[in-house]
């Protein structure tokens, strides 16, 4: 017995200096009608974002997503300073509407080191501390949404928390509907998003 107790208490060392459980990357698929695509998130290099994205996503809030914005090149106007390509999709609630969950505090890419390059997936928002479940993919790589970017007026920029890591070609084709005005008039409905 003495023995057993003395084995319990010489292993407890080793415990104390094993290395914390870092979480796993999670990767959902959001489905599209010209095929799937995943995104890749870190809790462990976005926390607040990452855990706002996996509760929509968790508690069966993105059902019914859609892409409801389109910005190309060709649909900014002459003079915008800071040019951007991205898909908008999410709930596409109006902004009078109350959010399903809280509006989140907003993640800098300073804080996170994250940056807005092609295929990363970030919150759009309206103030900072805004941000719910309206999401964006970048088309390319998009400093201008960085911390201290010019694309916000703030200088905010926006909440970078993830990767679209298979699926960048149906991404692109998604890019390549947009038209005239970025403002999609007919939605483009997309299936859940789960994990995978």
């Amino acid at each position: 017995m003495q023995r057993r107790h003395l084995l319990s208490l010489a292993a407890l060392p080793l415990a104390a200096h094993a290395a914390p459980a870092t979480p796993a990357v999670v990767r959902t698929r959001v489905d599209t009608p010209l095929g799937p695509f995943v995104i890749e998130v870190n809790p462990a290099v976005a926390p607040i974002t990452v855990a706002n994205y996996l509760a929509y996503v968790d508690r069966g809030l993105l059902k019914h997503p859609s892409v409801y914005r389109i910005v190309t090149l060709a649909n900014q106007t002459p003079d915008t300073a800071h040019k951007i390509e991205v898909v908008q999709w999410g709930l596409n609630l109006p902004d009078e509407a109350p959010p399903l969950l809280p509006a989140i505090a907003h993640e800098t890419t300073q804080q996170t080191g994250l940056r807005h390059r092609d295929g990363t997936v970030s919150m759009a928002r309206n103030q900072p501390g805004t941000a719910t479940a309206e999401f964006f993919i970048c088309v390319g790589d998009q400093p201008a949404l960085d911390f201290g970017g010019g694309r916000n007026p703030d200088g905010q920029g926006f909440a970078a928390f993830g990767q679209v890591v298979q699926g960048m070609d149906v991404v692109r084709a998604l890019h390549r509907l947009g038209g005239a005005e970025q403002w999609l008039k007919a939605p483009i409905a997309l299936g859940g998003v789960t994990r995978v």
